[in-house]
């Protein structure tokens, strides 16, 4: 456990009057600060997200962080959950403790910028001594993470050179790629509803990209499969660089570098209670682990598989849920936005439109079960609302963001 440090009462008193100000102006500071950080250190772009960083999904994920830290600055503990969280993603993307430096002075400019002459010297100095206890309890926890990886039977630190053995197409828009160490060697177990990096280095790009995929396959199978949405051009984002490169230029035979399994999204076998697992789209992925795991682990375990996609063409993974639904303890059921006439046909098609409900309840057996869904952020915010409206216990609802956190409760 991460030793916290105990701040000065005044310094508390200043950062937890600055609450208000960090509300309004959060993604503001957030902003500046990436904007002044990468101009000072380029070199922080290769473990960045860039995609993240252009749409803001990084800084208001980050301003979130802030505001969460400003607001229990004197019960740090509180926020621990959350650090680990967090602490998981750079762990597994290769974040160093001589960057936290980095990040906290280019934290305090930026609030000096946004701010201006309301930041006194007396708040700078408040934040400053603020963000170093917060930077080690960070730090602490990722050490650990660091090791836990490491000790592993099969474990390591950093990044290891895996070879693509297989590429399979699982619909239109998502592909698998089962991934073996090049050296031979033993890989690492992971819980089921976990994650690897992958980093590529890419022909026209100046700096290397890192991404974040779920393990889509149950672990202790000598294997590790990732199953890659291809992210298309929208209106509101530029298509997908990793995505669509390992799509089209990554083939069997082909060698990626991997981070050791990371992540808290996890299933609990060691519950008996009914499972319900509900995915949108490429969300599936860690849930499918989930759901394969407990096929092998607890067969008798009643799981309940709501599946949401738009059609057929992009469903993934129909085959591998059917077979999971013929033991008589799985329960699939799919929900298609947009279904033609052959989805129609699907023997576990029972609904049309978006998922609600008044459609859980009538296929989900009880709400007295643990709850655990992925997907995009909208459908999250729905299943989410509609758990909460149906009186799930917020410690049986469980979620994975793709991505930087976000918050479920707000529209």
């Amino acid at each position: 456990m991460a030793a916290i440090t105990t701040l000065h009462p005044k310094t508390i008193e200043i950062v937890q009057s600055t609450v208000p100000v960090l509300e309004k102006h959060g993604e503001q500071i957030t902003k500046r600060f990436y904007e002044l950080m990468f101009s000072n250190h380029p070199e922080l772009l290769n473990v960045f997200n860039h995609a993240n960083q252009k749409q803001g999904r990084q800084q208001r994920a980050l301003a979130a962080a802030v505001y969460a830290a400003a607001r229990y600055i004197d019960r740090l503990d509180a926020i621990l959950p959350v650090v680990r969280q967090i602490g998981h993603k750079h762990r597994s993307l290769g974040i160093q403790p001589e960057q936290y430096p980095i990040v906290g002075k280019h934290l305090l400019l930026a609030i000096k910028d946004v701010l201006g002459d309301a930041a006194t010297d007396e708040v700078i100095a408040a934040w400053a001594e603020a963000y170093e206890a917060i930077a080690a309890v960070f730090i602490q926890v990722e050490k650990e993470l660091y090791e836990e990886a490491a000790a592993k039977p099969g474990g390591w630190r950093g990044f290891r050179r895996f070879v693509v053995a297989k590429k399979g197409k699982e619909s239109d828009v998502i592909t698998s790629f089962y991934l073996r160490p090049e050296d031979g060697g033993t890989i690492s177990d992971f819980l089921p509803g976990q994650y690897v990096s992958v980093k590529l280095s890419i022909p026209g790009e100046t700096y290397t990209h890192i991404r974040q995929y779920s393990l889509s396959d149950a672990p202790g199978k000598g294997y590790y499969r990732i199953s890659v949405k291809r992210e298309g051009a929208t209106a509101e984002k530029p298509a997908g660089i990793v995505s669509n490169y390992l799509h089209d230029h990554i083939q069997e035979g082909d060698v990626l570098e991997v981070s050791a399994p990371a992540g808290d999204f996890t299933l609990n076998l060691t519950k008996e209670t009914p499972v319900v697992l509900i995915s949108g789209g490429v969300g599936i992925t860690p849930l499918l682990s989930m759901a394969s795991t407990l096929a092998i682990r607890q067969p008798h375990r009643q799981t309940t598989f709501l599946q949401a996609a738009l059609n057929g063409r992009v469903q993934a993974f129909d085959q591998e849920l059917r077979t999971l639904a013929e033991n008589p303890a799985f329960s699939y059921y799919v929900c298609y936005e947009f279904p033609s006439d052959e989805d129609r046909k699907h023997p576990h098609f029972r609904k049309e439109g978006r998922i609600d409900l008044e459609w859980m309840q009538t296929v989900i057996p009880s709400k007295d079960a643990d709850f655990y869904f992925c997907g995009p952020v909208p459908f999250m915010k729905t299943v989410y609302r509609a758990l909460t409206q149906w009186g799930v216990p917020e410690e049986r609802i469980h979620y994975e963001f793709f991505g930087p956190a976000g918050d479920l409760t707000k529209d």
